[in-house]
């Protein structure tokens, strides 16, 4: 069966981001996908340092929640992240949970399919949307889309639950992603996933 995580980095583990993330987990269980929530938003959750142990240790020296994603994230076809927005960006406690994640984590993540989830009560929503999304295409990550941004509206989870279009969007993003997490699961069996190509590295040390 496949898999997606779901992680609220909203300091409310109830709120409007939650009830956004739970539309989709309706959809996900409807269409025989296993989900799992993780609430990281109240968590103490330091940036990364870039002390470089993880490529030694294998995972992050913050021995936290960061490292219990990790685990997850390895065997998972999926992952959303959702966000409420913050002066026109994701909570800081998310950026710094993804950061040390992406950065600490070797196992591939290519072609798992990520989406972003974001929420506000009127503006930023885009910018964010746009600073989540790039952890996916770092990382070889097709990005599943619906029929809006992927954004909700409210200042309460009530609200939420009042933007009828935003939980119309929640609904269509869920399909489309389960679509692309069976449509590669299958192409992975008959055809293996695409090559990747990792012997270039421009850096133009020293002029070279």
């Amino acid at each position: 069966m496949a898999k997606v995580l779901l992680i609220n980095g909203s300091p409310n583990a109830n709120g409007c981001t939650a009830t956004a993330l739970k539309e989709m987990i309706r959809v996900f269980e409807e269409s025989g996908i296993e989900t799992e929530l993780i609430h990281i938003g109240s968590k103490p959750i330091r940036g990364c340092i870039d002390c470089g142990r993880c490529n030694d240790l294998g995972k992050c020296v913050f021995d936290d929640q960061v490292n219990e994603v990790a685990a997850k994230f390895e065997t998972a076809d999926g992952i959303v992240f959702g966000s409420p927005v913050y002066y026109a960006s994701p909570n800081g406690t998310l950026i710094s949970f993804l950061d040390r994640l992406f950065n600490s984590t070797s196992f591939s993540k290519h072609m798992k399919v990520g989406a972003a989830v974001v929420s506000a009560r009127r503006g930023g929503n885009s910018a964010s949307f746009d600073v989540l999304n790039k952890y996916f295409t770092i990382s070889g990550m097709p990005i599943a889309s619906s029929t809006y941004w992927n954004q909700v509206h409210g200042f309460t989870s009530e609200d939420v639950k009042k933007d009828l279009e935003g939980l119309q969007t929640m609904r269509n993003l869920a399909r489309n992603m389960a679509f692309l997490i069976e449509a590669i699961g299958e192409l992975k069996v008959k055809k293996g996933l695409p090559e990747v190509e990792r012997g270039a590295f421009t850096s133009f040390h020293e002029g070279k």
